[in-house]
Order: C-alpha cells, then sequence, then structure tokens
C-alpha cells in the first residue's frame, strides 16, 4: 500500500487542523509562530535523519511510500515533520486552553527532570558508539537541560500533554514500524540502537518525540514573547 505513509501522516494532521479554527480557542492565530517553530525543528531533524538514511541506521520501505525521494527520504518522511508536530502540539495547547491551572508544581517538575537525565545519561555513556542511542540521547539531554534552567515553566504542563500525546504516537508510530502489518514502513538498524522495543517501536523513539515537540514548544513560547 503505497499511500500508507501519507494517510497516517494526513490522518494525524486533519483533526488538529480542523479544530484550530475553532472560534473560542482560534488555536490558528498563533500559526506564525508554530509554523516558524516547527520549520526550525524541522530542519535539525532532517539533517540528522538524512545523515542516517544515508549511513544504514534506518531506512524506508518503498511498498509503503510514494516513490519520490529528496535526500534519499520519501517526500511523507519529510511531512512527517510538520504533520506530526503540529497534531502533537495541537493537543498541547488544547490543554493550556481548557485545563489552565492543570500543571505540575515547579519543585516537582524539577524533580522530573533530573530523574530523567539521572536515567538516560548512563544509559548514554554505557552505549556510546550506538549511532540512534548516541545521537538520540544527546539531544534529549541537551533539551531536558535547557528546559530545566530556561523553561522549567513549559514543562510544567508539557509532561502531562506528553503522557496524552503517547497515545497517538502508539498507534502512529506503532504502524510506522511495523505493528499490523507484514513489514514496517520505517525499518531500524538494531546494531545502531538498544534493540529494546515497546510493542515494535525502539524505545529511543520516545526521547527523539520528547526533545522534537518540547524544541518546538519552546521556541513557540520564545518567539510569541
Amino acid at each position: 500500500m503505497s499511500f500508507l505513509y501519507l494517510i497516517l501522516n494526513l490522518g494525524s494532521l486533519s483533526i488538529p487542523l480542523i479544530y484550530s479554527f475553532e472560534k473560542n480557542m482560534r488555536f490558528i492565530k498563533h500559526w506564525k509562530a508554530v509554523l516558524t517553530s516547527i520549520s526550525i525543528v524541522a530542519i535539525v531533524f532532517l539533517v540528522w535523519d538524512a545523515i542516517f538514511t544515508k549511513n544504514g541506521v534506518w531506512g524506508f520501505n518503498p511498498d509503503y511510500h510514494l516513490p519520490f525521494l529528496l535526500l534519499g527520504m520519501p517526500i511523507e518522511e519529510w511531512l512527517f515533520f510538520f504533520c506530526i508536530p503540529y497534531a502533537s502540539i495541537f493537543i498541547h495547547y488544547s490543554l493550556e486552553y481548557f485545563k489552565p491551572n492543570l500543571l505540575i508544581p515547579v519543585k516537582v517538575t524539577k524533580a522530573i527532570t533530573l530523574s530523567i537525565l539521572l536515567i538516560v545519561l548512563p544509559v548514554l555513556v554505557m552505549n556510546w558508539g550506538k549511532a540512534y542511542t548516541t545521537v538520540n540521547y544527546s539531544f534529549l539531554i541537551g533539551i531536558l537541560v535547557l528546559g530545566y534552567f530556561y523553561g522549567i515553566e513549559y514543562l510544567r504542563r508539557f509532561y502531562i500533554a506528553f503522557l496524552i500525546i503517547l497515545i497517538p504516537f502508539f498507534i502512529v508510530n506503532g504502524v510506522l514500524t511495523g505493528t499490523g502489518i507484514e513489514e514496517p514502513v520505517v525499518w531500524y538498524n538494531n546494531n545502531e540502537n538498544l534493540s529494546i522495543r515497546l510493542l515494535t517501536i525502539p524505545i529511543e523513539d520516545i526521547g527523539y518525540a520528547f526533545t522534537m515537540l518540547f524544541g518546538a514548544v519552546f521556541l513557540i513560547e520564545k518567539i510569541k514573547k
């Protein structure tokens, strides 16, 4: 099914995009900050993506995407870095709009952040050299440190939003990595990761998603100010 990756992208984007025009929330009014932030993050991740694709850290099954490649990656992979972040960020700001007081206390937020760092850092050190683990967790540590010192107020809500985001994440990313289909849309070289899967999803993908999404939220908040 050569349209599967495209369908997953557009399906993920469709409902959040439609509800962005909801008359009260009017999320679309922030489109400049959102698009700018997503684009900046996308550039970083696409460069990373292209290098990994070229070096066989991961790759794409031609049976599930259109035959249009740019820097070795299908056009759907480029769309991924706009469709998925937009849909996920919409969830974060919907939570802010409908539940403005749903925030983790600052001390707890700092404790969560430090706890994640204390877990990820030794994993990174012990698995240094595995391309996906090394680059992914280095970026994750960087964004967590940035959040701890300059974005703790954003993390107070984002940790909650991210738990909600993980629900569609496991559905979409599960299909991309092979859940429910004969072969994965995106395959991974297990020599370059921890070889730990949640269903079919490499555990590193959770850190990947966190870095990509919180990076965009952090930039949105800075641009809005």
